[in-house]
């Protein structure tokens, strides 16, 4: 048989006080009450029993104590390492984070911001570009919701943002190739790049100039292993994939096709997700803070949710390469 739910006005005629006492006193504002006042509520509360009513509660303290994550792709294993920087802070702090995954797709990615909208988060993490500045506008900012975005979604003067250095990643994977010796390379990214992408590229042809092969790929492993046909084409000895993902595809299309690295490709990738240990040769990668950027970014969120007529901040992180063993001198 199922238990009746003891309500609040049962408390209040336990503990003879007013609902309405007790209601401020269980949503966290006993300073403004007699201690003995609250000893006694708190006694009520825990002889019956009583659970609060979450959304009841919050719409007592206006707060749901809830951040929405918008994601393009749960599976790549950045986005993984990046919510739980993210989600440490917020459970620190006693928040609850409330995940979206979007595949991928713009339409989705959209639904989510209306429906996170409609569910009174306290907050929302953009980690997608597809979130148009005017989605942005109509479900966020005209509704007065705080929020940041952060790694493929640049902030254009709406919002706080945390970013890494894309520009000096990319740099720092042409100086590396360049130094081994490689002259003709190509860039392994999407046709449709993001915005942090694109610096990646311009950070590396800041070494190559315009002479370097763009072949087409999607982000993620099957991406890059379709990639490889075309890769075969070119006369190119180095290869920068812009994520590790693409790496880890190329990897497999090359073996594939007979192909060795770093004996006949040079490969560096970008990211430096966990599997770039696991896999052989290992990886060599630009490597992201990735873990601190989910961090960073929850603590700023937090900040402008405590502070929110404060002016907008942007973090850029700071990048390095880490050399392991796709990336060989050219013979």
């Amino acid at each position: 048989m199922k238990m009746k739910k003891v309500t609040i006005k049962e408390v209040a005629k336990h503990c003879g006080m007013s609902i309405a006492t007790v209601s401020q006193i269980l949503n966290g504002h006993s300073q403004h009450f007699n201690p003995n006042t609250v000893k006694k509520v708190q006694a009520a509360k825990e002889e019956l029993n009583y659970q609060p009513n979450y959304f009841a509660q919050s719409m007592v303290v206006k707060k749901s104590k809830t951040i929405g994550v918008l994601v393009p792709d749960i599976t790549n294993p950045f986005f993984s390492t990046l919510i739980g920087g993210i989600e440490s802070v917020l459970y620190r702090e006693n928040y609850i984070t409330m995940l979206c995954n979007a595949d991928l797709d713009e339409k989705k990615e959209n639904d989510y911001l209306e429906e996170l909208s409609r569910r009174g988060v306290d907050g929302f993490i953009i980690a997608s570009s597809a979130i148009s500045n005017e989605a942005i506008n109509a479900n966020l900012k005209a509704k007065n919701h705080p929020f940041i975005v952060l790694d493929q979604k640049y902030a254009e003067g709406l919002s706080d943002a945390v970013f890494t250095d894309d520009f000096l990643g990319g740099r720092l994977a042409a100086e590396h190739l360049s130094e081994l010796g490689h002259k003709k390379v190509a860039i392994v990214a999407p046709q449709a790049a993001t915005e942090n992408i694109q610096k990646r590229v311009a950070g590396f042809r800041s070494i190559y100039g315009e002479d370097v092969t763009l072949i087409a790929a999607e982000l993620t492993k099957a991406g890059g292993r379709q990639a490889v046909p075309n890769l075969l084409k070119q006369e190119v000895t180095g290869v920068f994939a812009i994520n590790d993902e693409i790496a880890f595809g190329l990897y497999f299309g090359l073996a594939e096709a007979g192909k060795k690295i770093p004996e006949n490709y040079s490969i560096i990738g970008y990211d430096n997700v966990d599997m770039c240990e696991y896999i052989t040769p290992k990886l060599t990668t630009i490597a992201q803070p990735i873990f601190e950027l989910g961090e960073k970014t929850a603590e700023l969120l937090l900040k402008r949710l405590a502070k929110p007529d404060d002016r907008w901040q942007e973090i850029t992180l700071p990048v390095k390469i880490i050399k392991r063993f796709s990336t060989a001198p050219l013979n």
